[in-house]
């Protein structure tokens, strides 16, 4: 097994590898992987030193979630924190973010996994009002207090969210979009968790790919891939998908970023390898649906610091080409 850096996972006290594991495209969500598939990529990021996973009780309704834990039950060996999360398998409204469901969505989660105490549950991007709510807090600290739940954290779509869940004492993680094409969270978001010892994980961190270089104009997704059904937010928020940016605008200021590419590298590495050396982000999670990705992802860990010439590359692409185009809540 490779050895990666290792950093502090906010309040939890326990570590986690630069480079995670995200599981979305696992639960079939992207399209169709079969079982053994899925097993080969969790078994090269852990082989590469990924120490974290993060997946959902969403992920094809719960599929992600029972691979994690049946792939883990074969390795006792692997060190690794477990991230899931809760809250969109019912209608989003404030009034479903109760104690009873919390419970219910939780024993869902532990038997899917296999585990008696989850490593950490993250609310699902819930309405807004949620973030605000005492008793939604004091519900989440009575899962911790019944050993339900080690940590919890929240995962948001917007910056001022993620602010609101900052100043809970409680709040372990934020779980954020974070790449080349959303730079919005590096003003407050990041040095606010870095202050209060929150975590950082970056999601999204490839735009849906659209910086790994691979996609064209004339590029087809499946029926059944979020990439093809949610471009304009049609299923959930548009910012899950291609980062809420207009598919051709993002193929154009695609190719542009893979010229910022150092030899040796690829344009998804580089793009990773950005988000890891942005002060306050704790993980970023890439998805993978084969080996050579998962392989492909984690190795963005050992590569250099990319240089001041490109990060002002980055932003200058960023101010031309992309902050025109999200959308002004972002």
């Amino acid at each position: 097994m490779i050895r990666m850096e290792q950093r502090t996972f906010g309040r939890t006290g326990r570590d986690v590898s630069v480079v995670g594991q995200g599981t979305w495209q696992l639960g079939g969500d992207w399209g169709e992987v079969r079982e053994a598939d899925a097993f080969g990529v969790l078994d090269a990021a852990v082989a590469s030193g990924v120490t974290f996973f993060d997946t959902a009780d969403v992920y094809g309704d719960g599929r992600s979630e029972q691979l994690i834990g049946r792939y883990l039950k074969d390795r006792p060996d692997a060190d690794v924190l477990v991230a899931t999360k809760m809250g969109r398998r019912v209608d989003q409204l404030p009034e479903n973010y109760v104690l009873d469901n919390f419970r219910a969505w939780n024993d869902r989660s532990r038997a899917n996994l296999g585990v008696d105490t989850l490593d950490l549950v993250q609310l699902h991007c819930p309405p807004t009002a949620v973030y605000s709510s005492d008793a939604v807090y004091d519900a989440l600290d009575t899962l911790v207090a019944e050993q339900r739940i080690a940590a919890y954290g929240v995962s948001v779509e917007t910056c001022a969210e993620a602010l609101t869940a900052i100043a809970r004492p409680g709040v372990s993680s934020v779980q954020i979009i974070l790449n080349p094409f959303r730079l919005k969270p590096l003003d407050e978001v990041l040095p606010a968790a870095a202050e209060a010892g929150v975590g950082i994980i970056a999601r999204v961190p490839l735009a849906s790919g659209l910086l790994s270089g691979k996609y064209t104009a004339d590029t087809v997704f499946a029926p059944e891939d979020h990439r093809t059904y949610n471009r304009h937010g049609e299923a959930f928020d548009q910012g899950e998908t291609f980062s809420g940016i207009d598919y051709a605008t993002g193929v154009a200021a695609a190719a542009e970023f893979a010229g910022f590419t150092p030899e040796g590298a690829t344009p998804a590495g580089t793009a990773l390898r950005w988000i890891i050396q942005q002060p306050g982000v704790t993980s970023v999670i890439p998805g993978a649906r084969s080996v050579d990705q998962a392989r492909s992802n984690a190795e963005a860990a050992a590569l250099p610091p990319l240089p001041q010439s490109t990060l002002d590359a980055v932003r200058d692409l960023y101010d031309r080409r992309i902050r025109a185009e999200v959308h002004p809540r972002w």
